[in-house]
């Protein structure tokens, strides 16, 4: 690059790129990205028709029916929420509007990429905090200890991704309580799949912020949509730092669907807890190494050969993610449908001989 030209930020020339693998999926029985394994609620298809017209396509996304449904199905006020593209848009908004230059972000590690991702384009200090190594157990007293007056977010998935790790309401309040300078972010993507929820704290802790994604559960991941929530006074600032119109009229049409068919989100995170237990019990008939998982996933251990058994797999037409790169030795399976497990296992028996 010429030294009299154009220059990026310092920030976003230290960054690594981030490309996760998005090529080449459909078709194959999808357990590498912890979506949904069988498909939206037919409602959610019958409300896109309805809205695809060629005016409304035409009219910039109105929100307010959206916002209504999803305060009664959150039972929170629409002044303590705002809808974000997904949860990667929720991240990006709450460090802009509360991280400066050179601040101190703690993040977790492994944990969802878009954390330190989102803190390195701000220009952030990013304290990188590892899971306790060997048991992945959540590092409660490091992070206190990791804590101090310079920190100015801290962003947590919980349960995480990939570890599959959860940490409980008291542990949630002993963080908020440490930390009232910073903005703490809990990241309940795979909330459907634990129940563990700190939504109901948000009027207690000025510092909270709970973001939900329908990318997971409810099968909507190409629409992009989620929530964040935190006190009013915090959502106004917020909305000052987010486009007015990053959440496509579409997936506001779809998060409306979505929750208004509880029922089948219902059935398939049934299916989903009981696929878990099956994947539990199939690796400890093979006697191959795993972690209990709070999460729509499970991590196993398969020593040197994780990246061959992903690529085998990947072959017979079964996607699995390797996460060796952070955990040595380690894949992450999705836990879909009993019947998916069930063919996950047939071919792994093939490829492990």
């Amino acid at each position: 690059m010429d030294d009299a030209g154009l220059k990026p930020r310092g920030a976003v020339v230290k960054m690594a790129p981030y490309s996760p693998p998005t090529a080449g999926r459909a078709g194959k029985l999808r357990l590498d990205f912890n979506e949904n394994t069988v498909g939206c609620s037919p409602a959610v298809v019958r409300a896109l028709v309805r809205a695809i017209t060629q005016e409304r396509l035409t009219i910039y996304p109105e929100y307010e029916a959206t916002r209504e449904a999803l305060s009664a199905f959150f039972a929170v006020p629409q002044s303590q929420f705002l809808l974000t593209n997904g949860t990667d848009e929720a991240i990006q908004v709450l460090v802009n509007t509360f991280v400066d230059d050179e601040q101190q972000v703690i993040v977790l590690t492994p944990s969802y990429a878009m954390y330190r991702f989102y803190a390195e384009v701000a220009g952030a200090q990013v304290v990188n905090l590892p899971y306790r190594d060997g048991s992945l157990a959540f590092p409660l007293e490091e992070l206190l200890a990791a804590i101090t007056p310079a920190t100015r977010a801290i962003l947590i998935s919980n349960p995480n991704n990939p570890t599959g790790t959860g940490i409980g309401i008291d542990s949630i309040e002993t963080i908020l309580k440490h930390a009232p300078h910073a903005a703490v972010l809990l990241d309940e993507a795979y909330y459907e799949f634990c129940g563990v929820t700190a939504l109901p704290l948000i009027e207690r802790y000025q510092n909270l912020f709970v973001s939900r994604t329908f990318s997971k559960a409810y099968g909507l991941a190409g629409l992009r949509i989620g929530c964040l929530f935190s006190q009013a006074g915090n959502v106004k600032f917020l909305h000052k730092a987010q486009s007015p119109y990053s959440v496509n009229i579409l997936a506001a049409v779809a998060a409306r669907a979505g929750v208004g068919d509880a029922a089948f989100v219902r059935d398939f995170v049934r299916q989903a807890i009981l696929a878990r237990d099956r994947l539990y019990s199939g690796f400890e008939r093979r006697s191959i190494p795993f972690y209990q998982s709070q999460g729509n996933f499970v991590l196993f251990r398969a020593g040197d050969t994780s990246i061959a058994i992903r690529d085998r797999l990947s072959g017979r037409g079964i996607l699995v993610r390797d996460r060796s790169y952070e955990i040595a030795g380690c894949v992450r399976v999705t836990a879909g449908t009993p019947a998916q497990v069930e063919r996950f296992f047939a071919a792994l028996d093939e490829v492990m001989k």
